[in-house]
Formats: structure tokens, C-alpha cells, sequence
């Protein structure tokens, strides 16, 4: 086992919740809405045909009805745009990686016109980890740095800057990413 694979492995762990059973302070979803608490860890990948758009001011950036939704405990659901849906031209990459105990490394993109070129609005994973090759070939967009619309829904961005969930009426939280939540 690698040092990496090993610290995969201690970042799996440290979960304390997995979707097995909604906690107490969940909120019930009511008919027809989704607890954040009822997903799973690890996460799954499921495909959605409803239409996503993707705008910054009035340049269209991406539009699709071939998204894939990554849903995760804890967490609002992040949507995968297919690249060729998306005006890549319009993207260049940003510094910086990350990694996803799940996922493996993000590569992060950001506007190519910005005059802040380097806030990443965007990421993608070239080679996702076994269980996560669907969301090869996609990239996944901030809410609270462009304007996402899931069905004509305004998106509304999960809390706490790093994390990129999309916060639409259909879910029910609290989510992860709030002060104090570090460890859900």
C-alpha cells in the first residue's frame, strides 16, 4: 500500500456519518424532496436528464440534459457536465489541485476572459478513482461563481467556499460545509 492509498484510507474513516441512518437533527424531507442524510458514503453517481445551465452574466456556458449527480452524506448534490456541453474555449485551467478521498485529484478551470483568471470556477477529475469513471470527461461548476440553474431552478451554493454542492428546494440538510461540520 502506497502512503497515498494509506491516506485515502485514514480520509475514508474519519466519516462519522455514511447515510446508513438519518441523525436526529436531520430534517425530514416531506413528499417529493430528498434528506442529504438518506445518501450514501461513498457517494454515487447516478445520470439526470433534467436541463443544467450554466452562465456567467449573459455568456452561456454550458447546457446539457446529460449531467451526471454525485450525491454524498452530509452533502448537496454536485453535478457533472459532459465537455462537450460545455464552451470550453471560454475555460482555462487554474492553479492549484485537490483530492477526494472518494474521487482522487481535481485539476481545477477557470475563465479564460476573467480578469481573475485564477479563481477557479470550475473542476474536473482526468482519472477518477474505481467507482467514479463515469465523471471522467465531465467537469463540475461552482454556484456561488456563476449562475447554475438545474430544470429553471436558480441554484443556491453549499456553504463554506470549497465544497461545490447545488442547494435546490428538492433537498432538505443541514449540509456539510457549515461551521462545525467538518467531520460529517
Amino acid at each position: 500500500m502506497t502512503a497515498r492509498d494509506s491516506a485515502r484510507d485514514q480520509a475514508r474513516e474519519k466519516w462519522q456519518h455514511r447515510g446508513d441512518g438519518r441523525p436526529a437533527f436531520a430534517v425530514d424531507p416531506g413528499p417529493g424532496r430528498e434528506s442529504v442524510w438518506d445518501y450514501p458514503r461513498p457517494p454515487r453517481v447516478e445520470r439526470d436528464s433534467r436541463r443544467v445551465e450554466v452562465r456567467t452574466g449573459t455568456v452561456l456556458l454550458a447546457d446539457t440534459v446529460r449531467s451526471l449527480r454525485v450525491l454524498e452524506t452530509a452533502s448537496p448534490p454536485t453535478f457533472y457536465l459532459p465537455v462537450e456541453d460545455i464552451q470550453r474555449e471560454l475555460l482555462l485551467r487554474a492553479p492549484g489541485r485537490s483530492e477526494c478521498e472518494w474521487k482522487g485529484t481535481a485539476s481545477y478551470w477557470a475563465l479564460a476572459s476573467s480578469e481573475e483568471s485564477e479563481q477557479a470556477i470550475a473542476w474536473s477529475y482526468a482519472a477518477p478513482l474505481q467507482g467514479f469513471e463515469l465523471i471522467a470527461g465531465h467537469m463540475a461548476f461552482y454556484p456561488g461563481r456563476v449562475e447554475c440553474r438545474l430544470a429553471g431552478e436558480r441554484v443556491e451554493p453549499q456553504a463554506g467556499g470549497f465544497y461545490g454542492g447545488w442547494v435546490t428546494s428538492e433537498i432538505v440538510g443541514p449540509f456539510k460545509g457549515e461551521s462545525g461540520t467538518g467531520r460529517w
